[in-house]
């Protein structure tokens, strides 16, 4: 009579050996940039057939073809690459600013517990005002110029860091904390070494998020303050009722948003090898 090990453990139904998973990796790759392209080639179908059959006024509402020729004329033009620039210039410095203040605020404050209760109201009161409430206030501050543009950006982005780095702080495992106080660690090796690798993932979270809305803001404090930048040049080809440009500059920045959002999407999995989320994507 044949014997069976009942003690073997039984082979798992989603375990795949190492060589099916790095086959099923170009292929998920593949397919997602075959969906992608899909979706960006409906969707300029769409936009060429609402002008073309008279859905939409074209006056007002070009064809994908008019305003993809008018984009092609705008890349061949300096200013153009100036005008991007200064606009990555603000978001730049608005999105360094408020993560160094989010970083270092959210973690000394999510250190302390009664800091944590003594600033939770006005955390909350503060954070849904809209930045673009603040633009009478920073033009009075600073006039016409790029410091009402940070002072916009950093607002905004602030919070999207902050309040990520609050509970990443406040997750940090008490076992793992009282360990290291108990192994007689300084306060700055806790930090470093327990309480940073757990913020880490909140703190990309939302650098992330904050990357998006800086962009946001600096395009809109060039429309409502007048700075020169890509904004600015939206509202100048609204005026001249250039709709082909005004569309070609939207799609611009649409482009700079995706553009950024894959880079830190990029930082974040470098950054987070390591850790069990990106480790599971991989592995599914």
């Amino acid at each position: 009579m044949e014997t069976v090990d009942i003690s073997a453990p039984a082979p798992s139904a989603t375990s795949a050996p190492p060589a099916r998973r790095q086959r099923r990796r170009p292929q998920r790759s593949l397919r997602k940039i075959v969906l992608g392209l899909a979706g960006i080639l409906g969707f300029l179908i769409s936009w060429q057939l609402l002008p073309t059959l008279g859905l939409v006024d074209p006056r007002y509402f070009p064809t994908a073809t008019t305003t993809l020729a008018e984009l092609g004329v705008q890349i061949q033009d300096l200013e153009f690459w100036r005008n991007v620039g200064r606009t990555l210039t603000k978001w730049g410095l608005g999105l360094v600013i408020a993560t160094i203040a989010a970083t270092v605020l959210g973690t000394v404050i999510g250190l302390v517990p009664f800091l944590r209760r003594a600033t939770h109201t006005t955390v909350e009161f503060l954070r849904p005002i809209p930045s673009v409430a603040l633009i009478p206030l920073a033009v009075l501050m600073f006039g016409y110029q790029i410091q009402s543009a940070l002072l916009i950006i950093v607002y905004a982005s602030f919070w999207q860091v902050f309040i990520q780095v609050l509970y990443g702080v406040a997750d940090v495992d008490t076992v793992a904390r009282d360990t290291a106080r108990s192994f007689g660690l300084s306060r700055g090796s806790r930090i470093m070494n327990v309480v940073f690798p757990t913020a880490l993932p909140y703190l990309m979270t939302g650098l992330r998020l904050a990357a998006a809305v800086a962009l946001i803001l600096a395009v809109t404090a060039e429309m409502f303050i007048g700075i020169p930048g890509l904004g600015q040049e939206i509202v100048f080809a609204q005026t001249a009722a250039n709709w082909p440009l005004v569309y070609a500059l939207v799609i611009v920045t649409g482009i700079l948003g995706l553009l950024i959002n894959l880079v830190f999407r990029l930082v974040e999995r470098r950054s987070l090898s390591w850790h069990q989320s990106v480790r599971g994507e991989e592995v599914l």
